[in-house]
């Protein structure tokens, strides 16, 4: 059955419906009975209960709204502002545009979760601007693809939602556990990025000075003449004696003490965000559980059959987090001051303009991508609510910009139908094709043969791995998460395997998938927005060394599985 549904699969028939057709055959031939009439056999009974159990799964509602999400963004364009701002603030560092299409993949892979429509958009923005700055190709399509597969690991993502369904997992904990491996495989990119292009500065020419400076409006010229070259000291200062700067004329007009405010606010906005996150962590790690713990038990009453309070002696006093929590705040914090007055310190009007843009094209999206998963890792909502306030974000995000109209939107939708049904027809018949297989024998088949190779967990562990490695070049995740992960679920508990842990080394290994020969989609996406002399061999090439990191990042994984462990295990228990 196995074999045969791959070769059907390859041929080009539908997944979902071959699926159910393979099923429905062997099925029917599992159950025929010749003293019954055809009509009557058990699989008819056995479609229709899986397709309702499929149906009926509660961790599907929340695929169309993350969907939505990421196509109202796809079509609201709002990635082309957030491009130009992250390039200009990484105009120093070699390969900088290189590195900006992939911070730009990494956070847009976030908020969309859609690996074809990021590979598609970075390449009409990003791919063209490489090649005519003189970019290696391998260079540029690696960049592209690689980074353009990360929506798909790192959270909220749709495969993982898809997971969860198939393994009957905690998609919160899916999500916690996803999110630091997707964040060091994008840094073991950047890391590979910086160090070719470090030690073959040839494949990066560095951009010429017009294409990285940053326009200055001229007002702000003359304000460094009357108040300081410091931008952040002279708009503290022209607050308290706004009278000299309020005389300068702009575009648009005299300098009103509202511009100068808001300015000062945008030059704030370094230091505001890093004293945000390091209060929140010391509120979250420090003071939240403290004060759990005294609204633990009421004051007055005591638990039944205990003790009395005088033989008690004083209160357990909550320890609070261990010291080297203390110390590694410590250190940060001391890191994240140095690296602010080293900030500050060149607050140029070119720093202000590119912090201003950063502002105006990053933060909008980066506060609804954080609010969505907050909501969802500290438990306020669940996956689907969480996902609703996503897609709303969306919406807002797309008016706001003025770049949804009516056939947008109709598009976004007609695309999130289309998505969810796909899905949806998947797990109907990979569920009768899974229930077929098993009542044939083949599920305690394939475990009794795995067990009688006698394989250490790190052995089973490997084997897996590598069929799911195997299988993403000529299937996409979709097949591989339906039809194969669900073989090799049962036998997880025999090696005392995690599905946490397991599962999340399969999310990282089918990036693979989208990387790997000859259906590596990320690169057909590319080539169909790539100038003519690009041809797909050298996009194969530019994507094969990001298939080795993607292994090495699987072996850091498993060597320490505290990388994956430990925020799920942190914010839910063990």
């Amino acid at each position: 059955m196995l074999m045969l549904i791959v070769v059907v699969i390859i041929m080009g028939f539908p997944t979902a419906f071959t699926l159910m057709g393979l099923g429905m055959f062997f099925g029917f031939y599992a159950f025929y009975s010749p003293a019954e009439h055809w009509v009557d056999n058990r699989i008819f009974d056995l479609m229709v209960e899986r397709t309702y159990g499929a149906m009926t799964n509660d961790v599907l509602i929340s695929i169309p709204l993350f969907v939505l999400m990421g196509y109202v963004m796809e079509r609201g364009a709002l990635v082309d502002k957030m491009f130009h701002s992250i390039q200009l603030s990484f105009r120093r560092v070699p390969a900088s545009l290189a590195v900006a299409t992939l911070i730009v993949c990494t956070f847009w892979g976030i908020a969309s979760g859609l690996v074809g429509a990021v590979v598609v958009l970075m390449g009409v923005i990003a791919f063209n601007p490489m090649l005519r700055a003189g970019y290696d190709v391998k260079l540029a399509s690696g960049v592209i693809t690689a980074g353009g597969t990360l929506g798909i690991l790192i959270p909220p993502s749709v495969m993982i939602i898809v997971y969860a369904a198939v393994a009957g997992q905690s998609v919160v904990k899916l999500y916690a556990a996803a999110m630091f491996p997707g964040f060091f495989l994008a840094f073991l990119y950047l890391v590979y990025i910086l160090g070719w292009a470090t030690i073959n500065p040839k494949i990066a020419p560095r951009l010429p000075e017009e294409q990285t400076k940053v326009p200055v409006p001229a007002w702000m010229r003359s304000f460094q003449a009357l108040y300081s070259p410091n931008m952040l000291f002279g708009l503290l200062s022209a607050l308290f004696s706004p009278s000299r700067a309020m005389a300068l004329e702009t575009g648009n007009g005299r300098l009103t003490y509202w511009r100068l405010l808001k300015n000062s606010c945008a030059a704030l906005v370094p230091f505001g965000l890093t004293s945000l996150v390091l209060g929140l962590i010391w509120w979250y790690v420090v003071i939240h559980p403290q004060a759990a713990a005294e609204d633990e038990v009421p004051a007055e009453l005591e638990q039944l059959g205990a003790p009395a309070v005088e033989e008690l002696g004083a209160p357990a006093v909550d320890a609070g987090p261990a010291t080297g929590f203390y110390v590694t705040f410590g250190i940060i914090a001391a890191l994240a001051v140095v690296m602010l007055v080293r900030y500050y310190r060149n607050m140029t009007a070119e720093r202000l303009e590119v912090v201003k843009l950063l502002i105006s094209s990053v933060m909008p999206l980066g506060i609804l991508t954080v609010v969505v998963l907050a909501v969802i890792l500290f438990g306020i909502t669940t996956a689907t609510e969480s996902a609703a306030v996503g897609a709303a974000g969306a919406f807002l995000l797309a008016f706001h910009a003025r770049t949804l109209d009516w056939k947008r939107t109709k598009e976004a939708v007609f695309l999130t139908a289309k998505t969810t049904a796909m899905v949806c027809w998947l797990f109907v018949g990979s569920a009768l094709f899974s229930a077929v297989f098993a009542i044939l024998g083949g599920q305690a088949l394939l475990e009794q043969w795995v067990l009688s190779l006698d394989l250490s967990p790190v052995e089973f562990m490997i084997l897996s791995q590598a069929i799911i490695f195997v299988l993403g070049w000529p299937l996409e995740w979709t097949e591989i998460i339906i039809i194969f992960v669900p073989i090799f679920l049962p036998m997880l508990k025999h090696f005392n395997i995690d599905p946490i842990l397991w599962g999340t080394l399969v999310f990282v290994n089918l990036q693979a998938a989208f990387l790997s020969p000859p259906v590596a989609m990320s690169a057909f996406y590319l080539k169909g927005v790539s100038p003519p002399h690009v041809t797909l061999n050298q996009i194969f090439a530019g994507m094969m060394p990001y298939m080795l990191i993607v292994i090495l990042c699987m072996i850091i994984m498993y060597i320490w599985p505290g990388i994956t462990l430990w925020l799920p295990n942190y914010l839910y228990g063990g």
